[in-house]
């Protein structure tokens, strides 16, 4: 008698092979979800307000600076990325060749006289993209002035 392992109460073992990873993907549906497990192509993003800047965080691991390109074109901020990665393997009794293509475009419009356009950086690190947005002296929140009653 020999112990397999379940999930769930699943009849099936719990190691996937290549053949039941295969056939659980949908095979005409590669633009919606590229084989994400997270049925999604665009990186997640946050985006912070604070009294003197924007900061625009994109979560993009694996990537290297030189694949993201930002355009600011009016004030439409667009934030894209396109990397390319292909192996090939040559044996006597084989050949194996891999592939892959990721690619995203992300805008955001920002308002018009908020942001100083002339003073945006990006820095990216450990995964992460950073845009620093500055905002302009009149867009920055300015302390309440007392009123003073005659």
């Amino acid at each position: 008698m020999s112990i397999v392992k379940r999930n769930n109460g699943s009849l099936l073992p719990a190691n996937r092979t290549l053949f039941d990873d295969f056939f659980s993907r949908e095979l005409f549906n590669w633009g919606n979800n590229n084989f994400s497990s997270t049925l999604s192509t665009l990186p997640s993003v946050n985006i912070k307000e604070n009294p003197e800047n924007f900061e625009v965080e994109v979560a993009a691991p694996g990537m290297e600076k030189q694949d993201f390109q930002i355009t600011l074109d009016g004030n439409f901020l667009t934030i894209s990325s396109a990397k390319k990665n292909q192996q090939e393997e040559n044996n006597d009794n084989y050949t194996r060749r891999e592939f892959s293509y990721q690619s995203f475009q992300r805008s955001f419009e920002l308002a018009k006289n908020v942001v100083d356009e002339d003073r945006i950086e990006a820095k990216y690190e450990n995964g992460v993209l950073k845009l620093i947005i500055p905002k302009t002296e009149d867009a920055k929140k300015k302390a309440p002035r007392l009123i003073e009653i005659q």
